[in-house]
């Protein structure tokens, strides 16, 4: 992957539904060799694919909820299990395994305490293996990207 790349990424980045035309034009190229581009970081894996970015508090889940996770003795069954189940957990958007005292960082969203109280009983203590939880909600948001910074 080179600059120019790059360049292509962080505009489709900041605006995925770009025309091809438009993408040629911000990145200086043709369209031609820009969408030959598009198609072989595609090909590549480079881009997974394109969504759209929501307001999750207009779609109706203004709550977001940072939970700490760490579990019991992480052996590989028991890590293959907690996994497995997060990723069915459909109020889980982000799990990241993490080094030093936990284990995971889940990002939750949720519409409501009552709903965040349900998730806890009913999903993710239902995961077993679960040694310690730890919760911190989000009351602001001070920046969110999805852009990448330039590399190098």
């Amino acid at each position: 992957m080179d600059a120019k790349d790059r360049q292509i990424i962080r505009e489709l980045q900041k605006d995925g539904r770009l025309t091809n035309q438009d993408l040629a034009d911000r990145v200086n190229l043709s369209p031609s060799p820009c969408l030959r581009r598009v198609r072989n970081l595609e090909a590549a894996g480079v881009i997974t694919g394109y969504t759209a970015l929501v307001d999750q508090k207009a779609y109706g889940l203004p709550i977001t909820v940072f939970v700490r996770v760490r579990l019991n003795s992480p052996s590989q069954d028991l890590i293959t299990g907690f996994e497995a189940q997060v990723q069915r957990i459909d109020q889980i958007q982000d799990c990241f395994l993490l080094a030093g005292s936990d284990d995971y960082l889940l990002r939750v969203i949720v519409d409501s305490l009552e709903a965040y109280e349900d998730f806890m009983r009913r999903k993710l203590h239902a995961i077993p293996g679960i040694a310690s939880i730890d919760t911190s909600f989000a009351y602001g948001v001070v920046k969110q990207t999805r852009v990448f910074p330039v590399a190098g």
